[in-house]
């Protein structure tokens, strides 16, 4: 067992609306369909099933956003309900693990003059993360991308491959982040991460956010949900 998957499975109490409530596996008939979206010129893909639009495509992975999509525009979700909305169709909150997949999302929001997301990035700030020298201090070396629990780099530097860091330089206390302002205001943690859009004069950039704020998703295919899909449901077209 590795230490992600360690961690991941010793989570406390207190912990448990973001971790235990996820749904453990995506619905069999939404199963590789993402919901009608509106036709736009940017994200419209040729790839269809049934008569329903993936929005586009990176590297064999589909993704959407709610935004796009009629019935959910209006609709914004904390960081445990968006998890579960993508994971209803075997996807997961996006994860940007290059810069090329990270440029993809921000032109995304751009383009679409997005105020913020969701990512599926979190804090390893909850039982099972204690007493880890290599996840300290968490502020720069404890985020993970929790849909496939792999460690986000060094929140201080540029990450290895890319040409900049894709953390803002300034938030709420005028400090680089992750910054975990709210904790000072309020005592809630900010251990989720999101896309805000110059909500700081800042560009498009990441910020540590408390996990109950609503906001619009970025929905990515899973592989492991889509696989384990495919090998309990013989011969099922994805």
């Amino acid at each position: 067992m590795t230490h992600m998957e360690e961690f991941l499975s010793n989570i406390s109490e207190t912990e448990s609306r973001y971790f235990a409530d996820i749904f453990l596996c995506c619905d069999v008939e939404k199963t590789g369909k993402v919901p009608i979206l509106k036709a736009t010129e940017l994200f419209r893909s040729a790839n269809l099933s049934n008569d329903i639009i993936r929005q586009f495509n990176y590297k064999g992975h589909n993704y959407f956003f709610s935004g796009h999509v009629p019935a959910l525009e209006n609709k914004k979700y904390d960081w445990l309900d968006g998890r579960n909305l993508c994971r209803e169709y075997c996807m997961d909150l996006v994860s940007m693990e290059t810069q090329e997949e990270n440029n993809l999302i921000f032109r995304l929001i751009q383009t679409n003059d997005v105020p913020y997301i969701w990512t599926s990035g979190r804090l390893c700030d909850f039982k099972g993360c204690e007493g880890r020298a290599d996840l300290e201090p968490k502020n720069i070396f404890g985020w993970f991308w929790s849909a496939n629990r792999e460690k986000i780099q060094p929140t201080n530097q540029i990450p290895q491959g890319w040409g900049y860091n894709p953390w803002s330089r300034t938030g709420h206390k005028k400090q680089p982040q992750p910054d975990n302002a709210e904790f000072d205001i309020n005592q809630t943690s900010e251990s989720c991460l999101s896309v805000l859009n110059n909500v700081y004069n800042d560009g498009i950039a990441w910020h540590d956010v408390a996990c109950y704020h609503e906001k619009p998703v970025v929905c990515e295919d899973n592989e492991e949900l889509l696989n384990y899909v495919a090998a309990t449901n013989p011969g099922i077209r994805l």
